[in-house]
Order: C-alpha cells, then sequence, then structure tokens
C-alpha cells in the first residue's frame, strides 16, 4: 500500500511531529505510515482525511492483492 499522507502533509507545512501530536500518534507511527509499512484503522485513517480534508481513498492507494479484483 502506498500512502499520499507525506504529500498532503508537505502541502501544509506540517511537520511529522505537529501531524502526531494532532492524531495523538507517535511520530515513529507517522513515518511507518508515510512508508506504508504500517496500515492505520479504520478511525486513524478518517482522522487522517478529516485534517487534510479529503477523502480516506485519496490517502492511500491499494495495490495488487490488496484489492478484490
Amino acid at each position: 500500500m502506498q500512502t499520499r499522507i507525506r504529500e498532503k502533509r508537505t502541502e501544509r507545512d506540517m511537520t511529522q511531529e505537529e501531524l502526531s501530536e494532532r492524531l495523538d500518534v507517535s511520530r515513529q507511527t507517522i513515518i511507518s505510515l508515510e512508508k506504508g509499512k504500517y496500515k492505520p484503522s479504520l478511525i486513524l485513517a478518517h482522522k487522517l482525511s478529516q485534517i487534510f480534508e479529503c477523502k480516506i481513498e485519496d490517502l492511500f492507494v491499494f495495490e495488487g492483492d490488496e484489492n478484490i479484483e
């Protein structure tokens, strides 16, 4: 899974630390999310979409076996 979290975060001049504080998670969680190494809970994905004012689908790009097809 790829994410657009870093892209959205930098568009808003937001640091990883600032985002982690808003989400009440560790900075390491943000790093893992941005690298696509951590799959967030639905609640965390929803909070991210609220912060970035977009749809959850705009933040996460699902690949291959992650799709239903």
